[in-house]
């Protein structure tokens, strides 16, 4: 059977372009979740860059301002899930089937309002899982590309339960003090029982770090180990394992 490989980068910025290639150069897929606009002041890319990024990978939704749902009210949210995904399939000119929840914030009632509003699936920011999680509209992640403390780990761990699933990721996250090798080792792991591997990443910050050629070096090092027939996209993931 083998391990599922599946990639997916948040927050639309110009950069995400460098990781399409990247992805391409290695025969690998993603996703890529894009808001309208973000109002934290980072740039998107533009209509005719997120077309071209749009016929290698597959784009998915990440509300309309990147706004962190659950800071909002249930009106302004459904406004953002709907109208986000109606004005980016407005640019690409087809559906968008998938969602990410900006910052991983959002709550039960957010659930249907994304369901409702037309949408497959939905990615959260829950990490150290090597599955494809409990719900299509609750994909889960191994990890992020980022350097992040330890102490990041055990708080996502303490705090997104399922925590008998991801005891296994926790222990080889907290084992490795370089965020390089901890990559490895968790991807390691997925290979070696079988498992789902899911990475995310911000391009803005893969330019801030100055990681582009380890970028280019783990997807060569996927690619030895993945089946193509195993490279998906976060949208085959989820149809692998849940019925729409």
């Amino acid at each position: 059977m083998g391990a599922v490989f599946t990639f997916s980068s948040d927050d639309g910025h110009p950069s995400d372009m460098k990781v399409a290639e990247l992805l391409g150069k290695h025969d690998l897929r993603g996703t890529f979740y894009v808001p309208i606009r973000n109002k934290e002041g980072l740039p998107t890319m533009s209509k005719n860059e997120l077309r071209g990024v749009g016929r290698h990978v597959e784009i998915g939704s990440h509300t309309l301002d990147h706004c962190y749902l659950g800071t909002v009210g249930k009106t302004e949210a459904k406004r953002q899930i709907s109208e986000g995904k109606m004005r980016l399939e407005d640019l690409l000119g087809h559906n968008v089937a998938g969602f990410c929840y900006p910052g991983g914030k959002y709550r039960r009632s957010d659930l249907a309002l994304v369901q409702d509003a037309g949408f497959t699936y939905a990615r959260t920011t829950t990490n150290l899982c090597f599955d494809a999680g409990h719900s299509r509209f609750e994909l889960p992640t191994t990890i992020q590309f980022y350097p992040h403390a330890q102490s990041v780990y055990w708080r996502n761990f303490a705090q997104a339960g399922r925590w008998g699933t991801r005891l296994a990721g926790l222990r080889l996250a907290v084992e490795h003090g370089n965020w390089i090798e901890r990559m490895y080792a968790l991807f390691d792991h997925a290979c070696g029982h079988d498992g789902t591997f899911h990475m995310w990443t911000h391009a803005y910050e893969i330019d801030r770090l100055d990681a582009w050629d380890e970028l280019d070096r783990f997807f060569a090092h996927v690619a030895q180990r993945v089946t193509a027939p195993n490279r998906l996209t976060n949208e085959q993931l989820a149809l692998k394992y849940f019925v729409a």
